[in-house]
C-alpha cells in the first residue's frame, strides 16, 4: 500500500511543499481531468503522464526499465526515446514490471514510484523527462502513488526530487515533442511516395459480439493464456499479490465463491451427519514422521517452525500440509467402542505447501483454504459409501454452483493419495489449452492409519465363547480447495475480464442510468437516479444481490466496462426513454445479448434470466468438453489427440509402468512433432481418472481388448491427458 503521507514527509524535507487534492480514483487522463474539475487548482498547471517502457534485452540482462515523464498532451515515440539511449525494440512494461520494480500499479504511476525501487534496480533504470515540463511558473499535476489524488508541484521541484533518488544513475532531458515529430517526419515522407506493389492486408481481429463495450484485459486469451489468466484474475478484483512469493490476498469478490460453496457443501455433509471442528496448525515431527509412507508425498513441501523469537524450538514444528497425522492420534483417544462410530468430522482451515518455483493464482499457492473430512466407520462398504457421497457433493459444487463440468473417476495407483487404498476424483477440462485439472478428492484409506495410530474397536459380534478380538476401523479424507475458483475462472472468463455464474456473484445485477447528458435537466437527471434506486429496492426484496452506480463523474460507458470486468452476470440500464416505456434493458455479460423488460415483470423476469445463464453456461461448458474427449484406441492416435488440446480415453492395462511409459513417450513425441513454447513447455500424458461412466463404443471385452500403449490385456478404460 502506497504511503502517501511519508511521500508528503520527504517532498517537505526537500523543501517541496505540496498538499494533495483528493478526488474519485481514476484510471486515465481523461477521468482525471474530469476528476479534478471541482477542484480548486494552480491557475498555471499541466497534467502529466508517466510511462515505463521496457526494451528487448538478452535475457540474462538485468531488466532495464525506462520511465518517461511527459506532458499529458505530447506523444512519446518510443523509437527516438530508443535511439537517444541506445535501446532497440521499447515496449510499453507489464504489470509484473510496474509491481516488481516499482511497487506500484497502472492508473498510479508516477516519478515519486521511483523512491519505491530496491536497489538491486534502481541502478538499472532509465528516467528520461520531457523539456517542456521543466518552465518556470508551470505547476505540473502528479498522482502521489495513489490515482485518487494529485499533487501539483513545479519542474524545479520534479529536478530536485529525482536527484534525491539513491542510487540512480541515468537521467537525462529530451525535447520530446520535437523528438516525435522527427520520428513521424519519415513516416509521413513514406505515405506520400508511390507505392509498387500493395502487401496483402493483415487477418481481421475477431469480430466482437453486439454490445460489448471496450476491453479492460489487454491480452487475449486465445493468444497468451496464462498472462490473460494473471490479468483477469487481478484486474477484476478476485485477489492481489501479496509480498511473501507464491501468497496471494483473496478479495471480496474471490471469497464470496468460497463462502457460497461453503455454505453448500456445508449443508450436504450435515445432513449426512458430518459435524465441523478445527485441529491446530502445528504438528511435531515426531508425529509427522510416524506415517513415513503417507508424509513422503509431502516432504518437501513441508514448511517448518524452527525459532520463537531468537530462540531456537527444542522440537520443530510443521505447518500442516494435510491433517491426517494432527486428527488420528486423537481418534484413538476418542473411539474405545464399535459404539462410537461412525465419528465424522470436517474442518475448514488453510494449509501450506511450501516447495514450487511457479506459483499461479488459485491453482498453486503456498498458502490456500480448503475443507477436509475425516472419518472413521466400522466397516470398508460404509467407509467406501461414505466417500463416494462426498464426490457426488464436490460434482454437484462444480456444475451446480460453478457450471463446471466435471468427470468422476478413480485414480491410478500411481497417481492416488499417499497412504491411501482408493482415490476418487473430480476432472474438468481446459478447452483453450486442452490440459484436464484435479478439481477434488475422495479418498478410501482402509485400515492403513488406524493401524499406525492404533484407532481400534472390539468386535461387537465375536465367535460363541472366544475373547473380543481388536478390529482396526475404516477410514475415509476428502478436501477441496480454493482451487476451485480458478478453475471457474479459466473456463468461463474472456477478453472483456471476469464471466461469473449468478449463483456465486457477490452482485448479481448492477443498474446503470443511461441517457443523460449535458443538457440534461436537474430534475430529469434525479427521476433517473431515483428510477434505478426504486428497481434496486425491489430487485433487493426479492433476493437478488443488485448494486445501483450512480457514479456521476464516469460515462455509461466506463461504467459498462467496469462491471464486465468485475463479472456482474446481469446488466440493467434505465434512462429517460425506458422510464417512458415503463421498461429497462437487460444485458447479459456472458453473450451480451440484449432485451427490453417490462417494469412490472421486473423481478420475474431478472430471476428468470439467472437460471437461464446458470444453465446456458454449464451446457456450453459441457459441450466444449465432450468435443474434446475422445476414445483413442491406437498408440499413434494418442499423441495427435493430445496435440489437438483433447483428452484421451484409452483402453489401460493399469499398471505404474506402462503410464511411466506414456508419459515418457509422449513428451518425447510432442518434443520431436512441434516447437517448444518457452510460456507452455511441453509435458507429457498422465493419467486423470479412470471414469465411472465408461465408454460403450466399443466396450472393453476382457481378455481380447488390448492396452493402446502396451499391447497387454486393457481392465478399463482411462482418461489421459496433459495436466495443471
Amino acid at each position: 500500500m502506497a504511503d502517501v503521507d511519508a511521500l508528503v514527509t520527504r517532498l517537505n524535507a526537500l523543501g517541496i511543499r505540496t498538499a494533495p487534492v483528493e478526488h474519485a480514483p481514476v484510471e486515465n487522463n481523461e477521468q482525471w481531468a474530469e476528476a479534478l474539475k471541482t477542484a480548486e487548482l494552480p491557475s498555471k498547471h499541466v497534467l502529466t503522464k508517466t510511462l515505463v517502457f521496457k526494451p528487448k534485452q538478452p535475457k540474462a540482462d538485468p531488466i532495464a526499465p525506462i520511465m518517461v515523464v511527459i506532458k499529458e498532451t505530447t506523444a512519446a515515440s518510443s523509437k527516438a526515446i530508443g535511439a537517444e539511449l541506445k535501446f532497440k525494440d521499447l515496449r510499453l512494461a507489464s504489470e509484473d514490471v510496474l509491481r516488481d520494480v516499482f511497487r506500484t500499479a497502472r492508473g498510479s504511476v508516477s516519478p515519486f514510484a521511483l523512491g519505491q525501487v530496491a536497489q538491486e534496480h534502481i541502478g538499472n533504470v532509465r528516467v528520461v523527462v520531457d523539456k517542456a515540463l521543466l518552465d518556470d511558473g508551470v505547476q505540473l499535476g502528479f498522482h502521489p502513488l495513489d490515482s485518487s489524488k494529485t499533487v501539483f508541484i513545479d519542474g524545479a521541484a520534479l529536478t530536485r526530487y529525482i536527484a534525491s533518488v539513491p542510487g540512480l544513475e541515468h537521467v537525462v532531458e529530451m525535447d520530446l515533442a520535437a523528438a516525435a515529430a522527427a520520428a513521424a517526419a519519415p513516416a509521413a515522407a513514406a505515405a506520400a511516395a508511390p507505392r509498387a506493389a500493395k502487401k496483402p492486408a493483415a487477418a481481421a481481429k475477431p469480430e466482437e459480439p453486439a454490445g460489448m463495450t471496450k476491453p479492460g484485459i489487454q491480452t487475449r486469451k486465445s493468444e497468451n493464456f496464462s498472462k490473460w489468466y494473471q490479468e483477469v484474475v487481478l484486474e477484476s478484483e478476485m485477489l492481489s499479490h501479496y509480498n511473501v512469493s507464491g501468497c496471494y490476498i483473496l478479495r471480496p469478490r474471490a471469497h464470496f465463491v468460497w463462502e457460497q460453496i461453503q455454505e453448500f457443501f456445508g449443508a450436504g455433509i450435515k445432513a449426512m451427519g458430518v459435524r465441523n471442528c478445527y485441529f491446530p496448525m502445528f504438528v511435531s515431527s515426531q508425529v509427522l514422521e510416524r506415517e513415513k509412507d503417507h508424509i513422503e508425498g509431502f516432504a518437501p513441501e513441508v514448511a517448518w517452525v524452527t525459532k520463537a523469537g531468537s530462540k531456537d524450538l527444542n522440537e520443530h514444528l510443521a505447518i500442516r500440509p494435510t491433517s491426517e497425522t494432527v486428527m488420528y492420534p486423537y481418534f484413538g483417544d476418542w473411539i474405545r467402542s464399535h459404539r462410537d462410530l461412525p465419528l465424522r468430522l470436517n474442518q475448514w482451515c488453510s494449509v501450506v505447501r511450501w516447495e514450487f518455483k511457479n506459483p499461479q493464482p488459485f491453482l498453486r499457492t503456498r498458502e490456500f483454504l480448503w475443507q477436509e473430512g475425516h472419518c472413521a466407520y466400522f466397516s470398508k462398504e460404509q467407509a467406501m459409501a461414505e466417500a463416494r457421497a462426498v464426490l457426488t457433493l464436490y460434482r454437484r459444487v462444480y456444475e451446480e454452483l460453478l457450471a463446471v463440468p466435471v468427470i468422476e473417476g478413480e485414480k491410478s495407483e500411481k497417481e492416488k493419495f499417499a497412504g491411501g487404498v482408493t482415490t476418487t476424483t473430480v476432472e474438468g477440462f481446459i478447452p483453450e489449452t486442452g490440459r484436464g485439472i484435479q478439481g477434488g478428492t475422495s479418498h478410501y484409506l482402509g485400515q492403513n492409519f488406524s493401524r499406525m495410530f492404533n484407532v481400534v474397536v472390539e468386535d461387537p459380534a465375536p465367535s460363541a465363547g472366544a475373547e473380543r478380538p481388536k478390529l482396526f476401523v475404516h477410514q475415509t479424507s476428502w478436501g477441496l480447495s480454493t482451487r476451485t475458483i480458478g478453475v471457474m475462472v479459466m473456463l468461463h472468463s474472456d477478453d472483456k475480464g471476469l464471466v461469473l455464474p449468478p449463483r456465486v456473484a457477490e452482485t448479481q445485477v448492477v443498474i446503470i442510468p443511461c441517457g443523460l447528458q449535458a443538457k440534461t435537466t436537474d430534475a430529469e437527471r434525479s427521476r433517473v437516479n431515483d428510477a434505478c434506486l426504486a428497481a434496486e429496492a425491489r430487485l433487493r426484496k426479492a433476493g437478488i444481490r443488485v448494486e445501483t452506480d450512480l457514479r456521476d463523474i464516469y460515462t455509461p460507458g466506463f461504467k459498462f466496462n467496469h462491471w464486465e470486468l468485475r463479472g456482474v452476470p446481469l446488466r440493467l440500464e434505465i434512462g429517460p426513454k425506458d422510464i417512458s416505456r415503463d421498461q429497462v434493458t437487460l444485458v447479459r455479460r456472458d453473450t451480451f445479448a440484449r432485451e427490453s423488460v417490462a417494469m412490472g415483470s421486473m423481478e420475474e423476469t431478472v430471476s428468470l434470466a439467472m437460471v437461464k445463464m446458470q444453465g446456458e453456461m454449464l451446457a456450453k461448458a459441457r459441450k466444449a468438453m465432450d468435443e474434446r474427449v475422445k476414445v483413442v484406441l491406437r498408440w499413434e492416435d494418442f499423441v495427435p489427440a493430445l496435440n489437438s488440446k483433447c483428452l484421451a480415453l484409452i483402453p489401460w492395462c493399469e499398471r505404474e509402468e506402462c503410464e511411466e511409459q506414456i508419459k515418457t513417450r509422449s513428451t518425447r513425441d510432442v518434443m520431436a512433432d512441434e516447437p517448444e513454447d518457452e510460456r507452455e513447455p511441453s509435458m507429457g500424458a498422465k493419467s486423470l481418472c479412470l471414469p465411472y461412466a465408461q465408454p460403450q463404443d466399443p466396450p472393453i471385452v476382457h481378455g481380447e481388448t488390448k492396452c493402446a500403449q502396451c499391447g497387454q490385456n486393457a481392465l478399463r478404460y482411462a482418461l489421459f491427458g496433459r495436466s495443471y
